[in-house]
């Protein structure tokens, strides 16, 4: 195949993946603060989206961990083939429209990392992949990042709830006011979360683009790279992702305004500085941990750990999945041009059967709303208060 046309092909299934990225992330940002009523879906999805084409302008040393660590490339390295990226990603892409079909917020870093791996080491052996690189910055943060994040969560939920109770009356003050706290937090997530996976398509395209000569090794994104995954991934993100939007929101726990801000700064405090030490962080994890966290922070709270467990499944399984779904796609690419060919149609049908199947179970906006409504109406601010007396009065009369 056309060198020329297989690049156009990579880029342009990059930049999709980055799009699904979006949607499929969104709720880690934006579930919380839509739970608590502190922000309208709509509202939320778009600042969610402005901070995120924001935050990918912000940093590169993500990318430059995929086009130049996890991948060998270069001279004395292994040769990874366009051909084996386009196959790697669409493992990544079946991956992440698979797990937003079941509302799982699952990695859409660990797909791409996982689609990468199966390709390289079908199309390239074992030597393509830097597993020092692999397990340094991608497995243990893996591991650590939700862990920290939950205990931060933790510790600042109790804080929160500590610092606001009436010592009197041991009742709590002004606690519905951590919902206008919640905006700038959530704000901070989605800007953090623009600097960290925003970075991974352009380090799958930068690493294309050096495979085939086109980039000289060892240089970062260019400009148009970095402006096009940035266009790509708020878009993604002003679509909603309302499916996960609603796990995230409502089912692992009920989420109150001091406990959704705990765990928004949490979250941000960790991606920002797994961002800055070129860390491939799972910002579906940190988000996850950190909501759990706050969970087990507040008293009287609980943690629906079936579904905590669903999300854990998730986790285990999107690498090796995604994984296998791209070491078959490098199989398919290996026979040539045909190979891509049948490559293209496979995923292009499962994409479009997921979106079929979707349709006939939509989630949207509304739905989230009245999901939450339940959870929202659980938070006592004293307007709340007052309108319910007002309730009750016109009740009795």
């Amino acid at each position: 195949m056309d060198l020329t046309l297989i690049v156009v092909l990579v880029i342009v299934l990059a930049l999709f993946f980055d799009f699904t990225n979006g949607f499929h992330d969104t709720a880690n940002a934006m579930a919380t603060p839509i739970a608590t009523g502190a922000l309208k879906p709509r509202m939320a999805v778009g600042l969610a989206a402005v901070l995120n084409l924001v935050g990918a302008f912000l940093s590169t040393e993500v990318a430059r961990t995929i086009s130049g660590g996890l991948i060998r490339e270069g001279d004395g390295g292994i040769q990874i083939t366009p051909e084996m990226i386009f196959a790697g990603l669409i493992g990544a892409v079946c991956w992440n429209m698979v797990t937003w079909l079941f509302g799982l917020p699952s990695s859409s870093s660990h797909a791409l990392f996982g689609g990468l791996i199966g390709a390289a080491l079908v199309g390239a052996g074992i030597g393509a992949v830097d597993f020092t690189v692999l397990v340094s910055k991608v497995v243990l943060p893996a591991l650590v990042a939700p862990v920290v994040a939950g205990v931060v969560a933790y510790a600042a939920t109790r804080l929160a709830y500590a610092i606001t109770r009436d010592p009197a009356t041991g009742r709590g003050l002004g606690r519905g006011n951590f919902r206008y706290a919640q905006i700038f937090s959530s704000s901070l997530v989605a800007l953090a979360h623009g600097t960290n996976d925003a970075q991974k398509t352009m380090g799958v395209i930068t690493l294309t683009l050096i495979a085939t000569g086109s980039q000289a090794v060892g240089t970062g994104p260019a400009f148009w790279v970095i402006a096009a995954c940035a266009l790509a991934i708020a878009l993604g993100t002003y679509t909603g992702g309302w499916r996960i939007i609603k796990t995230m929101g409502t089912g692992l726990t009920d989420i109150k305004p001091a406990q959704g801000f705990a765990a928004e700064t949490s979250t941000a405090a960790t991606i920002l500085a797994s961002s800055h030490l070129g860390f491939a962080l799972s910002t579906t994890q940190v988000a996850s941990g950190s909501v759990i966290g706050s969970g087990l922070g507040r008293k009287g709270s609980s943690v629906r750990w079936r579904t905590a467990g669903r999300i854990g499944v998730g986790w285990l399984l999107t690498l090796p999945a995604a994984a296998a779904v791209g070491a078959a796609a490098a199989l398919l690419a290996t026979v040539g041009p045909v190979g891509i060919i049948i490559d293209a149609v496979l995923g292009l049908g499962v994409i479009v059967a997921i979106f079929v199947i979707s349709s006939r179970d939509q989630v949207t906006s509304g739905t989230v709303v009245s999901e939450v409504d339940a959870a929202v109406g659980a938070i006592r601010t004293p307007k709340a208060t007052r309108r319910n007396r007002k309730k009750k009065r016109q009740a009795a009369e």
